[in-house]
């Protein structure tokens, strides 16, 4: 799934810390980021989305019902 800018990182990494399986960011260079590492949230998450430049990464969920709680988050966000 696409997004674009995400305001509110504390309940979005709630909201990853509580899927089942792996949560993947991509950035637009293709790297691909273990949203499930602590580390990974905290210092390349906040230095992404805090970035004006970026326009636009995409999540990937393998599971399909943490695909609908990271949807229903951003939908409500």
């Amino acid at each position: 799934m696409k997004v674009e800018k995400i305001s509110n990182l504390e309940n979005f990494f709630k909201v990853v810390d509580s899927c089942v399986g792996k949560v993947e960011l991509i950035t637009g260079e293709g790297d691909r980021l273990n949203l499930k590492s602590k580390l990974a949230q905290y210092v390349s998450m906040a230095n992404i989305f805090s970035n004006s430049d970026v326009l636009e990464l995409e999540i990937v969920a393998y599971e399909e019902e943490d695909v609908d709680k990271i949807e229903k988050f951003l939908k409500n966000k």
